[in-house]
């Protein structure tokens, strides 16, 4: 029997590298996204033989090649039985009245926008099947506002709504929707977020002992095995030291 298929964005790090492994370790085949090609041959470096693996090089804020090359995806990786749209990213941490207009542009860009146009290339093959599941990767950010974050949290609060819409929209069709809302990660969110500063990304995670990704990648593959009366509609998961998006217990 052929293995089902899934659709990873942003593969190349972080979650969504811990998540198409996980998933290739119980037998899907892998399609991996990212805008760094040599990442994407890193990771079928550490992908099981026995599974088929594509991977695709393009930026999700590129609204013409993402519909160019998932719309014309090769006859054998049409039938996407699981989309997790993975790929985001912070950018910057000024308050609003001082931020940089490139760096708003950059998160609704990638949060949000590029969600929205993976998403649209994926769906019509779901809904006409009557079968799928889309994740959506969140974050606390989509629960909760905190200082300086008020862009970053305004994308990921859409995420949030967005995914509430689809679970609505696709609902007639057996389309299953999640949403999982991520704390503290390590991964390279904060050194994205601040622009290379390593000093300043690790503060981020001093004293506490935050989640890996694949705590993240756990919840996934616990997602895509339920069986298909199941929903895990929406998680928030935190490190145990983590209470809200801006209260941390941390060892000093």
């Amino acid at each position: 029997m052929k293995n089902k298929i899934a659709l990873i964005t942003g593969a190349t790090s972080g979650i969504g590298k811990a998540a198409a492994i996980t998933l290739a370790k119980i037998g899907f085949d892998i399609i991996a996204t990212g805008r760094r090609g040599n990442r994407l041959e890193e990771l079928k470096q550490e992908l099981p033989a026995t599974i088929e693996f594509l991977p695709l090089v393009f930026d999700v804020r590129d609204r013409e090649k993402v519909a160019e090359i998932l719309e014309n995806l090769p006859e054998q990786w049409k039938n996407i039985d699981v989309l997790i749209n993975n790929a985001g990213n912070a950018h910057g941490m000024d308050p609003v009245q001082s931020a940089d207009l490139d760096d708003w542009d950059a998160m609704m860009d990638i949060n949000v926008k590029g969600l929205l146009y993976v998403s649209k290339a994926i769906i019509p093959g779901m809904t006409a099947r009557k079968s799928g599941m889309i994740i959506n990767i969140g974050s606390i950010a989509a629960k909760e506002v905190y200082p300086n974050g008020s862009v970053y949290c305004g994308s990921k609060h859409a995420v949030d709504a967005i995914t509430k819409g689809m679970r609505i929209d696709l609902n007639p069709f057996g389309v299953r929707v999640v949403a999982i809302h991520p704390g503290l990660v390590e991964t390279e969110f904060s050194l994205v977020r601040f622009k290379g500063d390593d000093k300043r990304a690790d503060t981020v995670y001093q004293g506490m002992e935050p989640l890996v990704a694949q705590d993240i990648a756990d919840i996934v593959e616990f997602a895509v095995t339920r069986p298909s009366h199941v929903t895990i509609a929406d998680v928030v998961v935190l490190p145990t030291a983590q209470a809200s998006a801006t209260l941390v217990k941390r060892d000093t």
